[in-house]
């Protein structure tokens, strides 16, 4: 199987690329929109600013080529909040994937912004390998919006969409490489294992 890891000059791509390792695959690491296009699975990393990414992803022309995937993608943290239509992050139009805004967190007792930790799971779609219940580790201040998308949520003083799942699209706002068993199971099942 080939895996594609998109590479646009930030995010978690080595932490990414080993998690998938485990697995006994070598992703391809590229912002090559040929290579992307011929994956059999795509990944959308994210650790940075929605702005910068979306700047990256247009520079390197994969803004159009992304929106025509018909194979299994997956967004990572950013990642996933790129598949939406806008960020509040440096007010930025993002691909326009998933109908629906990123927005900031906001600040309440004993729920700090960023929301750095583990949050506990309540799934809607258990087809992404996720569990009710399942404890899942966050590192962001921006959110997407709660909606028809969401397969897990996580409620930090909202819910907060923690697996997205449209069409061939999915994204997780949480990092299922540093997130135990659950985030393996998580891989796994985008794999198709």
């Amino acid at each position: 199987m080939k895996l594609a890891i998109i590479d646009v000059g930030c995010g978690n791509i080595g932490s990414v690329g080993i998690a998938f390792e485990r697995f006994g695959l070598q992703p391809v690491v590229t912002d090559d929109a040929t290579e992307i296009i011929s994956a059999d699975r795509v990944v959308l990393p994210g650790v940075g600013a929605a702005g910068f990414a979306m700047e990256q992803i247009i520079l390197r022309g994969l803004d159009e080529p992304l929106k025509q995937l018909k194979q299994p993608v997956l967004g990572i943290c950013v990642g996933m909040q790129l598949l939406f239509e806008d960020s509040e992050e440096e007010d930025v139009a993002c691909l326009g994937i998933v109908a629906g805004t990123v927005r900031k967190l906001s600040a309440e007792p004993g729920m700090p912004v960023p929301h750095m930790g583990w949050s506990r799971l309540s799934v809607r779609d258990e087809s992404l390998g996720l569990h009710d219940g399942d404890y899942v580790y966050f590192a962001h201040s921006y959110a997407c919006d709660d909606g028809p998308h969401s397969a897990a949520t996580a409620d930090y003083g909202r819910p907060i969409p923690a697996a997205i799942r449209q069409d061939n699209f999915s994204g997780v706002q949480f990092h299922p490489e540093r997130s135990g068993e659950a985030g393996a199971r998580f891989l796994q099942k985008f794999l198709g294992q």
